[in-house]
């Protein structure tokens, strides 16, 4: 698995564990990084985007609000809402990331820690979001 693979992975996993139990996100950092050790350049691109994604919340929350159609945020799965905050992120904001890329990656989460319908859902709202921020 490639090493920024990895780092969205451990980011997911990190927003997950802040959405779940309302931690800080420097708490929820310490003690996933402590049960799961990394090199220095997997933990500085995922810290990068938990970041991002924290910093950024609600601006990237509005965008998923619009994209989504029918779907308030609050009943989304917490594994769905995360992988989308963390691709919006990289959309909006890390231009240095291809968006092909960040929706690839994104679908790639979704598939592997969503349900069964999750990578459509996933890649059907980063899709407009996509289009409508190239507008």
């Amino acid at each position: 698995m490639r090493k920024r693979t990895k780092s969205r992975e451990a980011a997911l996993k990190i927003l997950y564990q802040i959405e779940i139990t309302q931690d800080p996100y420097e708490k929820a950092q310490q003690i996933y990084w402590e049960n799961n050790p990394a090199d220095s350049e997997i933990r500085e691109f995922a810290d990068q985007l938990v970041s991002g994604v924290i910093q950024h919340r609600d601006p990237i929350d509005q965008w998923i609000v619009k994209c989504a159609d029918n779907w308030d945020i609050t009943r989304m799965a917490a594994v769905d809402k995360n992988i989308l905050r963390l691709a919006s992120y990289e959309l909006l904001y890390a231009e240095e990331i291809p968006p092909k890329v960040a929706i690839n990656e994104a679908v790639e989460l979704a598939k592997k820690y969503g349900d069964t319908e999750s990578s459509k859902f996933v890649n059907g709202i980063l899709d407009k979001i996509h289009k409508e921020h190239k507008k």
